[in-house]
């Protein structure tokens, strides 16, 4: 599966857009009627509703109204304006205050801030950022997390895998969650739906006795969470344990 990423582009002229270099992004051609914010709006709003693979330079030019070639002076193509994108969503992002309270409720908060991007641009979740885009947007979200960290006597390094860490479950947390969503949609049944519709025919096949664990474990969970995955309550657990494995680190520390 062919998987989006940001710092695919040529990074000189990424950097320039990004940070909106005026002495170097270019300006030939006829008087420019269109703003790079406005291409990377468009931009957004087509991934927000049908996500990133509808997203190209055809697409987002027919949705200004402009001919393709013309959004070529604006941006130099879609790995570029996916940096792009995906910096103004973290520019966006709220910064909440945190300072003055225990460091489980502020990464709690930079958790939750995170989780509302990717419910807000569930694209976001499905791009790999292992070379993130380096503009004011990534690097004002990465200053605020760091500060959720700052203070816990921990190593720069460890600082850093920390936030990797935690951010890594949200993502991937956001990605199963998107999938559930789609599985919902496409079936037009939510999971209780669903597995009532599927429990006679695997009540006939099933011999609980070959399988004692799972049967009496699965039914307990699909009884507490309505089907066999619960997005809150993967979220809320997993969260705890994320939180419990740096406590380990952060309880040496102190």
């Amino acid at each position: 599966m062919t998987t989006e990423r940001t710092g695919a582009g040529d990074p000189a002229r990424t950097l320039q857009l990004l940070w909106r270099d005026e002495a170097t992004v270019s300006r030939r051609g006829p008087r420019q009627r269109l703003t790079i914010d406005a291409v990377v709006s468009a931009a957004t709003a087509l991934a927000d509703a049908e996500g990133l693979a509808a997203v190209t330079m055809r697409s987002v030019a027919k949705a200004l109204g402009v001919a393709a070639m013309t959004l070529y002076t604006y941006v130099p193509g879609k790995e570029e304006l996916l940096d792009l994108m995906l910096d103004a969503a973290y520019a966006r992002m709220p910064r909440t205050d945190t300072s003055g309270r225990p460091w489980r409720e502020r990464l709690s908060a930079v958790a939750g801030a995170n989780r509302e991007l990717f419910e807000a641009h569930p694209w976001a979740a499905t791009a790999s950022t292992v070379r993130p885009p380096l503009g004011p947007g990534q690097m004002a979200k990465y200053e605020h997390e760091l500060s959720a960290l700052d203070g816990l006597g921990l190593p720069d390094v460890t600082m850093d895998a920390a936030l990797t860490y935690l951010l890594g479950f949200v993502q991937g947390w956001a990605r199963t969650a998107a999938d559930a969503r789609a599985a919902q949609r496409d079936s037009a049944m939510d999971d209780e739906q669903w597995w009532a519709a599927h429990a006679p025919l695997l009540a006939r096949v099933l011999d609980e006795r070959a399988y004692p664990l799972a049967s009496r474990v699965g039914s307990a969970a699909g009884a507490a969470q309505g089907g066999a995955y619960s997005p809150e309550h993967a979220y809320a657990f997993g969260l705890e344990r994320v939180l419990d494995g740096l406590a380990a680190l952060v309880e040496t520390r102190g």
